[in-house]
């Protein structure tokens, strides 16, 4: 199962929870200040998955390597690529 697959699936099993607690019939429901915390849990735990994914995108972006020698090759290319146009012609 895919990673997609296997987050689709917790979702689903947490939502058809959330929605047997909080649309529950009036003789099952749960008492008020219960039912006060579960009628948001889905707004909060959206805010909290944001919260997550912002985090886990900076410290990637914080603890990102360079890559020296890919950098020093590139620059060769385009050192390379700029000597092939001015044999053409071609001025900067």
């Amino acid at each position: 199962m895919t990673k997609l697959g296997q987050w689709l699936c917790g979702l689903a099993l947490l939502g058809s929870a959330w929605a047997a607690l909080a649309l529950a019939p009036p003789g099952l429901r749960p008492p008020a200040p219960y039912r006060q915390a579960l009628l948001p849990l889905p707004v909060y735990l959206l805010v909290a998955f944001g919260c997550y994914s912002l985090a886990t995108v900076g410290y990637r972006l914080a603890t990102f390597n360079d890559c020296e020698e890919a950098a020093a090759e590139l620059q060769e290319h385009i050192g390379a690529a700029r000597a092939d146009l001015r044999r053409r012609g071609l001025r900067f």
